[in-house]
């Protein structure tokens, strides 16, 4: 696969992910997170088995014997994460919880560090410190020696919660060898449907005053951040790896941002500074200024 067409999958999919957080924080005061966590993966399972099947021929039984690696991807990224993101959107921005999602690429290089025993450069530890600062600088609204204080916004610290199961969730999906992309978010998706159905008859779906736009709103979630964006995702991921594919998750909060203030939000000066700092902390953590920085130091000698 080319290069440039895993970019372009990579930004398609942050982009899909940033409607998600948009989106989302409307759908969640018409809808429980769980509510919204099953019927996005059950109308995402109706498409993605289809289009699995059509598009790459898989022998189903032995894709399903891949469990033990799809069951952990679809408890933790498609019900963990999304269950905490959605519960974070009840108390928190949606650029907010974007700006802190920008921390991603910075966990995924730790925990690759520590599980799988690649080496970090110190251009990209200053690039997670730099990074840490500016997730700081936005939940403590600028006032950073408001961070040894005991209360945050719950929301906030929901989605440093969400990042890191995140984390965890690429390294799995880095395992998956044998089986195709969208065959594995299906059978994902399908084990997160399974497990999801006791709560759901217990607690129920009430639709009973839900808005028209709610139902916009998860058609939006069903067919791209669910779809697309998880089908982008692992397609990457298989082919660069969890690490390099995380660098463009810095995408989240810039395309979140601008679908707020396009929708009509504010944005305050300390997510402006937040998410500066942010994105020099991922640039620096995807080792790109490194490199760009070894090629100019040889050109030199």
């Amino acid at each position: 696969m080319r290069k440039t067409t895993v970019w372009l999958m990579l930004t398609l999919c942050n982009l899909f992910w940033a409607g998600n957080y948009v989106f989302g924080k409307y759908v969640v005061t018409q809808l429980t997170p769980l509510s919204m966590t099953f019927v996005r993966w059950l109308f995402a399972c109706l498409l993605l088995f289809p289009i699995a099947h059509f598009m790459e021929r898989p022998d189903w039984r032995k894709a399903f014997k891949s469990w033990p690696l799809l069951l952990p991807m679809g408890i933790l990224g498609y019900i963990g994460y999304n269950m905490i993101l959605y519960t974070s959107l009840h108390f928190t921005s949606s650029t907010n919880a974007a700006l802190v999602s920008a921390l991603n690429p910075g966990m995924i290089v730790i925990l690759s560090a520590i599980v799988l025993r690649e080496s970090i450069s110190g251009w990209r530890r200053l690039g997670i410190v730099v990074s840490l600062l500016g997730v700081i600088t936005t939940l403590t609204g600028g006032h950073l020696l408001s961070i040894f204080k005991i209360h945050y916004n719950t929301g906030d610290l929901l989605m440093l919660g969400a990042i890191t199961v995140w984390a965890i969730y690429s390294l799995i999906a880095k395992r998956l060898k044998e089986i195709k992309p969208i065959t594995a978010t299906a059978i994902a998706g399908l084990f997160a449907v399974m497990l999801l159905t006791p709560f759901v008859l217990i607690q129920g779906i009430d639709l009973s005053g839900v808005e028209p736009m709610a139902f916009v709103g998860m058609a939006y979630i069903v067919l791209f951040p669910s779809v697309g964006s998880f089908i982008f995702w692992n397609m990457s991921v298989m082919e660069i790896g969890a690490s390099r594919a995380g660098v463009f998750m810095n995408l989240v909060p810039v395309f979140t941002a601008l679908i707020s203030v396009l929708l009509g939000a504010e944005l305050v000066w300390s997510q402006i500074v937040g998410g500066l700092l942010v994105m020099t902390g991922v640039y620096l953590t995807t080792g790109m200024f490194e490199q760009k920085f070894i090629q100019k130091q040889a050109q030199n000698i």
